[in-house]
């Protein structure tokens, strides 16, 4: 249903207007629920919200294609943002937590896996290597894999459209949904029970009580956690640097990936090319995330390179230029999966999946902020020099790191 429900909302009758204003709704939803879902997912389970989070996005799917009319699609736009909300920082805190346990139990001797060191073979520093290496890789892939996952459904929803309509398009939608819920439901728990029980624990001082002291205890502990979250990243600086680096990298070429073919079109491609030249520039991001976790002490020269291509890719006035502008997303895929390892690597358990909702929800500012500069300067400019320009947000990151590593 991605690729075509733009499509499905004009054909229902809706006009520009009300299309961009699901979007908004899209983006409110995501923002005002990154940070309260970040901070259930320290409280409860962090599995449950991972499964959670595919069964919202099936529910407005549904909604989309078996009610479509505009009070559906704004419900179905919550859903997909409370869905998304919901499973980001859970699924990233529960996978990095994961690795820990499996990094401090592994052994030697277990084969081919054995590459996770034991505090008796080489101490708590390589332990700790392993697991932001091995998170950065799967992080990675993972991304890689989804960006693979919607260039075959643009592919195939040409024959499905042709077979069953936007009917068909959307049932397949919902099925999918329903197969992520399951793939989270069979996640591992990620020490769930015993953080939960050290949260319970901490506000109520170990006692128990009736509905009301339970609802206190819960209040008191989803305070604690934000509060733990924000003092984490003001006391880290190394917390602070990974989610400003994190925010500015994913959310400024997330919105400019938006522009690619408004800047195509301005290279000379003809509308029916247009596709071809997103399929080529979403491949340049499927390579840099399966790359996740190779080279990462080169982050810092590697982004100034994506900052070069980027601008010059953009200002060539050519569709070969958008070879260059593959290799620039390509590295900044790579390079947010270092970032948010690093992120992952500064803060501590109970508050993890909170501070990953917050870099979650600096990512959709900047987002916004790079939508709204992009509009502000299509007045005077035309895309190439707005890529131009975006370049410069990658060269000032890649400048921010030498300057933290001297």
């Amino acid at each position: 249903m991605y690729p075509v429900y733009a499509l499905l909302f004009a054909d229902t009758g809706l006009g520009p207007a009300q299309i961009s204003s699901l979007f908004v709704l899209w983006s409110a939803t995501g923002i005002l629920l990154e940070v309260p879902s970040g901070v259930l997912a320290d409280l409860c389970s962090r599995r449950a919200l991972a499964a959670l989070g595919p069964l919202l996005g099936a529910a407005g799917f549904a909604l989309c294609t078996f009610a479509p009319a505009y009070p559906a699609f704004a419900a179905g736009f919550v859903l997909w943002g409370a869905g998304s909300a919901m499973r980001s920082g859970a699924l990233e805190a529960l996978v990095y937590t994961e690795l820990v346990r499996i990094g401090a139990r592994r052994s030697p001797r277990g084969g081919p896996a054995a590459t996770a060191p034991t505090s008796a073979e080489a101490g708590a520093p390589r332990r700790a290597a392993w697991v932001s290496q091995t998170y950065t890789r799967l992080i990675g892939r993972s991304r890689a894999a989804a960006t693979t996952g919607v260039m075959a459904a643009s592919v195939l929803a040409v024959p499905v459209l042709a077979w069953g309509g936007y009917t068909a398009a959307g049932t397949a939608s919902v099925l999918a949904a329903l197969l992520c819920a399951l793939a989270g439901r069979a996640l591992p728990t990620g020490g769930d029970r015993e953080r939960g029980a050290r949260h319970r624990d901490r506000a109520s001082g170990g006692h128990g009580g009736g509905a009301m002291r339970s609802l206190r205890t819960a209040a008191a502990s989803a305070l604690a956690v934000g509060g733990g979250a924000l003092a984490e990243v003001r006391g880290s600086r190394s917390a602070r640097r990974a989610l400003l680096l994190l925010a500015g990298l994913i959310g400024v070429s997330g919105a400019m990936d938006e522009y690619v073919p408004l800047l195509a079109r301005s290279a000379g491609l003809g509308t029916p090319a247009v596709p071809l030249a997103l399929l080529a520039v979403s491949a340049g991001a499927v390579v840099g995330g399966w790359l996740a976790g190779r080279h990462t002490r080169l982050l810092a020269p590697a982004l100034a390179v994506a900052a070069g291509c980027m601008a010059a890719g953009a200002l060539a006035g050519r569709p070969a230029g958008l070879l260059l502008l593959a290799v620039s997303l390509g590295v900044t895929e790579w390079a947010g999966a270092a970032a948010e390892a690093r992120l992952q690597d500064s803060v501590g358990e109970d508050a993890r999946a909170t501070v990953s909702s917050l870099a979650g929800l600096g990512t959709e500012a900047v987002t916004v902020l790079t939508f709204a500069a992009y509009a502000l300067g299509s007045v005077w400019l035309g895309p190439a020099a707005l890529f131009a320009l975006a370049s410069l947000a990658f060269l000032a990151a890649a400048g921010a790191l030498r300057r933290g590593r001297g």
